[in-house]
């Protein structure tokens, strides 16, 4: 076993979420409204010289704005860098031949300022772990109370000690839709096993099947959403009947239901790295789908049909990775992203790309090669040879094997792990 110090993040609840949620209130919606003041003086330099400001030169064009004094300051310079780093995707992304990207958009619903994500670096809080407490620092224009913080009381996963953990870099506080929860962002020092070997596996997120995988050695495996699928319904219906969306017992059924797919992630993800511990994989090459909730024409979240909005938008795909890669690196596992870019449109024998190859959802049928394969695995082998291209075993037979039959394993709720599906034979 090797030493190694890595970033961990760990989610807390907050325990006395009634009497912080106004003031925390305030802190996300003035954070977004710093999003936008600073967006519209990007737009403003960039029409005057055709350069964008970056992180540094915006902070100085607005450390005297009044909105910049809504925040702790550091808090204000965290809310500037993502915007810059923003841009700096967009750049990425027109470089790498996408000519639909656009740029970061305003921070808006309706009339309104959604709550973002407002970090606290270390001058910005105080953490007390004998009684599971964190100030939070205020801006100087919210400072008109008696005090100028706000103490949270929090609860975090029994095996998670925040009084062992030597360096806590940052306390964010995150609007979960319901309501507010705060992530540690900490510096730790963990054991890592060797890895466990140099093959690759592609692991594609998607709308039917959650993963698909795409082994290097010639099998593949799926993770069907259909447990997902069931919770949505069931919770939906039952929230529906609570004669208020936000009574006791619909924010109960709410953080039922959101503990539900937290374990399923996290069950997932462990079962995932497992089986790439058996496979001899020593890299997952995972597809980058942090752009997948906006339309690039228009900058409006996608439209993805009834079943498809509820399915997609309530996933946490970046949860799930980050699940993934901590796991993963304590088995010496390194996980990457790439772009999914022309993944579910290419073949991943013969590389030709056209639309009407996906006939049908989870069939994909190459017309020039005659592969037939299972999309899903086909966008995940298309993903895998992203860092993997050249494999030994190219000569497997993929129009009749492994591309077109994967494994299916699916989640058993009374065991809480993945098993198998048993195939019936006549």
């Amino acid at each position: 076993m090797a030493k190694q110090v890595v970033i961990r993040t760990y989610t807390a609840s907050i325990r006395n979420q009634p009497r912080v949620q106004d003031d925390l209130d305030a802190l996300g919606f003035a954070a977004s409204k710093l999003w936008n003041v600073g967006r519209w003086t990007c737009s403003r330099v960039w029409d005057e010289i055709g350069h964008i400001p970056n992180h540094n030169e915006l902070t100085a064009y607005l450390k005297s704005h009044e909105r910049y004094d809504d925040l702790h300051s550091q808090s204000s310079q965290r809310v500037l860098q993502e915007l810059a780093e923003a841009f700096n995707g967009w750049y990425g992304k027109r470089r790498n031949g996408d000519t639909n990207a656009n740029p970061p958009g305003y921070r808006k619903q309706g009339d309104e300022h959604p709550r973002s994500t407002v970090t606290f670096k270390a001058a910005g809080f105080k953490l007390d772990t004998t009684y599971n407490r964190v100030r939070l620092s205020q801006g100087s224009n919210l400072k008109e109370y008696w005090s100028d913080f706000i103490l949270c009381e929090y609860q975090t996963r029994p095996d998670v000690d925040l009084s062992s953990v030597e360096n806590v870099q940052q306390v964010r506080a995150v609007w979960t839709g319901g309501e507010w929860e705060l992530h540690f962002v900490c510096k730790v020092e963990i054991e890592v096993a060797e890895s466990p070997g140099e093959k690759t596996v592609g692991v594609d997120l998607g709308i039917n099947n959650f993963a698909a995988l795409a082994y290097e050695d010639g099998h593949s495996e799926l993770y069907p959403l259909n447990c997902l699928k069931q919770d949505d319904y069931y919770f939906s219906k039952h929230i529906a009947r609570c004669d208020d969306s936000d009574s006791e017992q619909a924010t109960r059924l709410n953080q039922k239901k959101s503990e539900r797919r937290i374990y399923y992630f996290h069950t997932l993800s462990k079962h995932i790295v497992q089986r790439c511990v058996e496979e001899d994989v020593g890299t997952i090459v995972i597809g980058d789908l942090s752009g997948i909730r906006e339309d690039e024409e228009n900058d409006q979240s996608k439209n993805w049909g009834t079943h498809g909005n509820l399915d997609l938008h309530s996933w946490a795909f970046d949860r799930f990775t980050e699940m993934l890669t901590y796991k993963a690196e304590m088995e010496g596992i390194t996980v990457e992203q790439v772009s999914e870019r022309d993944t579910s449109k290419s073949c991943s024998y013969c590389g030709r790309k056209r639309d009407a190859n996906r006939v049908e959802r989870g069939l994909y049928v190459c017309d020039g090669c005659e592969t037939t394969a299972n999309a899903d695995v086909n966008g995940a082998e298309n993903i895998r040879q992203k860092v993997s291209p050249s494999s030994p075993n190219l000569s497997v037979n993929r129009s009749n094997g492994w591309l077109a039959q994967p494994s299916t394993f699916l989640f058993d709720k009374e065991t809480g792990a993945f098993a198998p599906q048993e195939h019936v034979t006549s």
